[in-house]
């Protein structure tokens, strides 16, 4: 297996567990260069609230999109945007990858924005 593989195998028994419990879900994805973040809604057909580092307004005030700040920046604004359409209550789908750096601070960013996972 390589690396890839390895991920999404993790991701897969991650959002099996979410899909039996019906519940919304933050899913983040990370790239070399970006981060995105979705709030997904419970039957997994819909997403509620969106933000990533491809966004013009983020990228004005964080020119790299691959280091924390960034993904400081898109978890408060994930929150904010979450808040706005009602959502308060997620469970965190990180995709696969590791809790550290990047994921970890978008985590926390959006847990001090009023997200509760």
């Amino acid at each position: 297996m390589n690396k890839k593989e390895t991920r999404l195998r993790r991701a897969r028994k991650t959002r099996a567990k979410l899909a039996e419990l019906k519940a919304v879900r933050l899913a983040v994805f990370r790239s070399n260069c970006h981060i995105y973040a979705q709030v997904i809604s419970g039957c997994g057909s819909k997403v509620l609230a969106a933000a990533s580092t491809v966004e013009s307004e983020v990228r004005a005030q964080v020119p790299n999109g691959g280091n924390k700040a960034a993904a400081e920046l898109v978890g408060k604004l994930i929150a904010e945007r979450a808040k706005a359409a009602g959502i308060e209550q997620v469970a965190f789908d990180r995709s696969g990858f590791l809790y550290h750096g990047r994921v970890k601070t978008l985590a926390e960013a959006a847990r001090e924005g009023g997200l509760k996972f």
